[in-house]
């Protein structure tokens, strides 16, 4: 730094602080987030979007216990909202199925 820059009260300055904030990411809560939207759209795909939603279920729990949560609430409540769904789905089916035999 140059020691003869002064201010404009004419004075050198002695400390010049740079604060620097280092940004907290949640990758496994983001992931979980990601997955739940995905099920979304591919929930009704008989395998595969069980699978996608149950891993979004797991990395959104996951994803709760690092620091910053909000994506990863975000994919847990969404992947608990899917998963009461497909339950109340595949129970309507099932009876149904039962009524018709």
């Amino acid at each position: 730094m140059n020691s003869n820059f002064q201010n404009e009260s004419g004075q050198n300055p002695q400390h010049i602080i740079i604060n620097q904030v280092e940004k907290q990411t949640n990758g496994i809560g983001t992931a979980g987030f990601v997955l739940a939207l995905i099920a979304i759209f591919l929930g009704w795909v008989p395998f595969l979007g069980q699978l996608i939603w149950f891993l979004g279920l797991i990395f959104s729990f996951v994803g709760i216990f690092k620091k910053p949560k909000g994506l990863a609430v975000a994919g847990l409540v969404i992947s608990l909202i899917g998963i009461v769904l497909l339950i109340f789905v595949f129970s309507a089916f099932a009876a149904a199925a039962a009524i018709s035999h």
